[in-house]
């Protein structure tokens, strides 16, 4: 064995691992609670991790950004992508490359919505290693030496919650942020797509998400310190706003809706014009209200 796969392999190791993961991101979280926790007024734990949630968001914000518009694009693109499995049953080779074909011309990156994501899990962990430390022993060996020690924390968090005991009531508003955030990603109606199939088992699929998740965050909250389940709540409240800001306009991702034969594109009646000769295509006339008012000035004259 060379000297260099042994070196490779004692940087791979779990213990300079471990290391590595305590200094960028474990010790660094702790020490900026602590820090917190000692400048809010009356030293208030839930005023700190309001604070610390939003300083974590901000340096997270760009694969946050980046994780949802993947998943809203995505989801845009569903209906065509139907509409190839149904071309293409039989034929998974053509299959997979006209999707990736399709992913091009939308520019959308199937991966680019999972990635950023993993990336966040570790910040999670360690948070919430922060507040299994900070609030439920008293080590504060690891605080850098700028960072004041207060010896205790008070756990009690706005004067009635203790933030160091599971809290049910705040797994159900946790659970219930889950539930707004997972029905904002659903569209509300996919775009008509020909060829596409019928859209009842995604639809159900969907149906089930929603409710799957928010149950599950609820039963996970119940069991974790109230600080952490806190510290949840505030992410997915802060993540719904930011989705209902990226998506206030319509069709971001530029997908084509193509309306069905006989309606306009804003989805309302119109007049299919037969050509007078076969090789004249169709017309297709938007009953608008200018068009009713050109109507009645022919008829007058």
């Amino acid at each position: 064995m060379s000297i260099r796969n042994i070196r490779v392999r004692s940087v791979l190791s779990a213990p300079y691992m471990m290391e590595l993961y305590n200094t960028i991101l474990y010790e660094p979280i702790f020490n900026l609670l602590v820090w917190l926790y000692n400048i809010v007024p009356y030293n208030d734990i839930g005023l700190a991790i309001i604070l610390l949630t939003i300083v974590v968001k901000l340096i997270l914000l760009p694969l946050s950004l980046q994780a949802v518009r993947s998943q809203k694009a995505l989801q845009e693109l569903q209906p065509k992508m139907d509409a190839l499995k149904k071309k293409y049953k039989d034929e998974k080779e053509k299959l997979a490359a006209e999707t990736m074909k399709l992913y091009k011309e939308q520019k959308v990156n199937p991966l680019s919505s999972c990635l950023p994501l993993l990336i966040q899990f570790p910040f999670l962990i360690a948070v919430y290693q922060a507040f299994r430390v900070g609030l439920t022993s008293q080590k504060f060996d690891m605080l850098y030496s700028f960072v004041h020690n207060p010896e205790h924390i008070n756990t009690m968090a706005f004067g009635f919650m203790d933030f160091a005991a599971p809290s049910i009531a705040l797994a159900i508003l946790a659970g219930l942020a889950q539930y707004v955030q997972t029905r904002m990603l659903m569209s509300k109606k996919q775009p008509n797509v020909k060829g596409a199939k019928d859209e009842g088992i995604m639809a159900n699929m969907n149906k089930s998400m929603q409710y799957f998740m928010p149950f599950m965050t609820v039963l996970i909250g119940m069991s974790l310190p109230g600080g952490l389940t806190f510290y949840w709540f505030l992410t997915t409240v802060f993540t719904s706003a930011q989705q209902k800001l990226m998506f206030r306009k319509k069709d971001p991702t530029g997908v084509e809706v193509i309306p069905p034969e006989g309606m306009g594109p804003k989805g309302e009646k119109a007049e299919v014009i037969e050509p007078e000769t076969p090789e004249e295509p169709k017309q297709i006339v938007e009953n608008t209200d200018s068009n009713k008012e050109e109507d009645i000035k022919t008829l007058k004259h």
